[in-house]
């Protein structure tokens, strides 16, 4: 049964963010940035996840998201925490001048580290998904007596699955410099369509306010992806020339 294990909630999360670390230093290694940069970087990085992953549930009467509470004890959204995150990185590079493209860098160590993270859901009893008579339904005893769809164990095995085919590409240097937008796109693609076996409330056109969010990231991630490419192809060029 799923939240029977609550205790176990706080060190899954540790897991995560211990193995999310030492994934990072071995993808990092090879940038061409000093140590000093690295740890700016991966500080903002975790600091936007954070904050951008807390404000939906910090806002007084926001549809679809949370009410306002302390910023340690309230909810928080993966969908915003990995934007905040790469904003964090993108702020933090410009403040030091780094033109590198580190966003490959991040993705199996996010990928993974969301991963477990889900696994702790999965042990507290949080983020379940709806009513199903699925064989492989799971009870949720704090919060009913009827099977519900492992929505956390889905989306860990979505995961990970990213982090394994990203791994493979980064080998194979395929979608070089634009791996973190295809997986952000992927995940918000992912997260629109199981929002329908989640039981969070609908606020407009029947949709919840996570999909509205997903349908609205992947519109900014695409245009984002399409902004690099073009510069790169502009740089190709200008090097032609």
């Amino acid at each position: 049964m799923g939240g029977q294990f609550p205790q176990l909630y706080p060190f899954v999360m540790m897991l995560a963010v211990g193995t999310g670390f030492a994934l990072s230093r071995h993808y990092k290694s090879t940038l061409p940035i000093d140590r000093f940069g690295k740890i700016w970087i991966g500080m903002a990085a975790f600091t936007g996840a954070f904050l951008a992953a807390k404000i939906p549930f910090l806002i007084p009467g926001l549809p679809g998201f949370g009410g306002s509470e302390g910023i340690l004890t309230s909810g928080k959204t993966i969908l915003f925490g990995m934007v905040g995150g790469y904003a964090g990185v993108e702020w933090a590079k410009h403040s030091i001048g780094v033109t590198a493209k580190t966003g490959d860098t991040f993705v199996v160590p996010v990928a993974v580290s969301i991963a477990i993270g889900r696994l702790a859901c999965f042990c507290g009893g949080c983020c379940y998904g709806t009513h199903t008579k699925l064989p492989w339904a799971v009870i949720f005893p704090a919060i009913d007596d009827l099977g519900r769809h492992p929505t956390q164990l889905y989306e860990s095995a979505f995961h990970l699955s990213a982090a394994f085919i990203a791994a493979w590409m980064i080998r194979r240097r395929l979608f070089r410099g634009q791996l973190i937008k295809l997986y952000f796109v992927s995940y918000f693609g992912y997260r629109f369509l199981t929002e329908f076996i989640r039981p969070e409330a609908q606020v407009v056109g029947g949709l919840t306010a996570y999909q509205w969010s997903a349908l609205l990231l992947v519109a900014v991630f695409v245009w984002l992806w399409r902004m690099d490419a073009a510069r790169l192809r502009g740089e190709v060029n200008d090097e032609e020339q």
